[in-house]
């Protein structure tokens, strides 16, 4: 806790949470050092408590708890180093996809929100008119969002170069996913199809209106089949390199869908399960106890995490965001802004920043929201039970509530606007991130 302090954290949350507290002198805080989460005061406004108190009242009233029996409930409301409201908070439970959050913060710390993900396209043989005598082979680097408009842009681009026809394979090597299908066979069926429209079924075809005015319908015939092979052809000739969407987009869509499928890639793409749970761990300055994974999706009861852990995750990336003149906005989606994936149907304060969890028995919620009296107001709350619709509702009746007693905020903080257009869909200017090589 004194690192944090002498590191200028604790501050830069205050500042960043619009809340005053009188200065702490460094050496009475021995007494916190052993609670993480950078809290070192209770609040004295007792709103947090009371609705915290008062929601667990209503699961019971409503038997979506038995009686009693809440210890399967966690919660955790904190606005910069004050708590204001606890229970069951540091103990981890089924998270569900608010395991994506820990994803995302190692994913940004360890690529920076601009790394773009890069898919290279190379030939065997050599062009002549219009066909190319060998095999195109694509060389997969983790993008987790490939998916139709790409597959069409790139399709385009060998157009351009005068690519008509391969008389060989489409050969996939390295990390390729199309269309969050990750099996590289299918994956590359999937794009064999897309760069041919005279073999478009519906959906692409649809896609494909989707795009900018005048966009080319590729026509690229693969004569052969679909191959998968550990590694390129040395002798290959690189003819394209696809960038994929940067990393910040990237996050954004994730979250905003809960793909499972882009979640779990972005975790192999920093080391897999066990370096996200470590390394979330320590940049949320959490102990590692309160956050166990098994992957990077939250699919599974074995992703545990508590809910100050979520919390503090959510804090450190906004941290980490806020470096790159970006908001916690930018990576997850917000209330009043985007209307899509999992904020559809949601009922919350206006600007209010989530990522939701949903399993069989669990329904999860954490984010933050503006207050007038608090700040920014940080908040976890993870049900076990099977009525997730029930819990969803309450969810929402909750934030609102609380958001009552501390007043609306009158604007969206500057720290929590969202810089990026969410109506600009993820996929437009597909073709502007192809740099070929060869030709055109």
């Amino acid at each position: 806790m004194l690192e944090l302090f002498g590191s200028g954290l604790i501050s830069f949350w205050l500042e960043m949470a619009g809340v005053q507290v009188k200065p702490i002198n460094p050496l009475d805080l021995l007494a916190w050092q052993g609670s993480p989460g950078l809290v070192v005061t209770a609040d004295p406004n007792p709103a947090g408590a009371t609705t915290v108190l008062e929601y667990l009242k209503g699961l019971q009233t409503l038997k979506l708890v038995a009686a009693n029996q809440t210890e399967s409930q966690g919660i955790w409301i904190q606005s910069g180093p004050m708590l204001m409201g606890n229970h069951q908070g540091t103990v981890p439970l089924p998270a569900a996809s608010l395991t994506k959050i820990a994803t995302s913060l190692v994913a940004l710390n360890n690529f920076g929100p601009d790394h773009q993900f890069q898919t290279l396209v190379s030939a065997t043989g050599p062009l002549q008119n219009g066909v190319l005598q060998g095999d195109l082979v694509i060389t997969g680097g983790g993008d987790p969002l490939f998916v139709w408009e790409e597959a069409i842009a790139l399709g385009n681009s060998l157009n351009k170069m005068g690519i008509k026809r391969i008389t060989g394979n489409l050969v996939i090597t390295g990390n390729f996913a199309m269309n969050f299908q990750r099996n590289p066979l299918l994956a590359g069926q999937l794009l064999k199809q897309a760069l041919n429209s005279g073999t478009w079924p519906r959906g692409v075809a649809f896609q494909h209106s989707l795009m900018p005015k005048g966009t080319p319908k590729p026509q690229v015939v693969i004569a052969s089949g679909v191959k998968v092979e550990d590694q390129a052809n040395p002798q290959s000739t690189l003819l394209l390199r696809h960038y994929s969407l940067p990393l910040k987009q990237i996050i954004k869509e994730m979250n905003v869908f809960s793909n499972n499928e882009m979640a779990q890639m972005l975790a192999e793409a920093v080391g897999g399960a066990p370096i996200v749970q470590s390394t979330a761990a320590a940049l949320a300055r959490v102990p590692q106890s309160e956050i166990q994974l098994i992957n990077g999706s939250g699919l599974g009861q074995e992703n545990r995490i508590s809910p100050r852990a979520a919390c503090a995750m959510l804090m450190a990336i906004q941290h980490e965001a806020l470096t790159h003149q970006l908001s916690l906005a930018d990576l997850f989606p917000v209330s009043g802004f985007d209307n899509r994936g999992t904020m559809h149907s949601r009922h919350l304060p206006i600007a209010t920043v989530m990522k939701t969890g949903t399993l069989r028995d669990v329904s999860a919620l954490a984010g933050v929201m503006p207050t007038r009296d608090r700040g920014l107001v940080w908040f976890a709350i993870i049900n076990r039970g099977t009525n997730v619709s029930a819990f969803r509702t309450g969810q929402d009746q909750f934030l609102q509530r609380l958001s009552q007693r501390l007043q609306v905020a009158s604007s969206v903080p500057a720290t929590l606007a969202p810089h990026i257009s969410v109506n600009t869909l993820p996929q437009l200017g597909a073709a502007n991130r192809n740099e070929m090589l060869y030709g055109g």
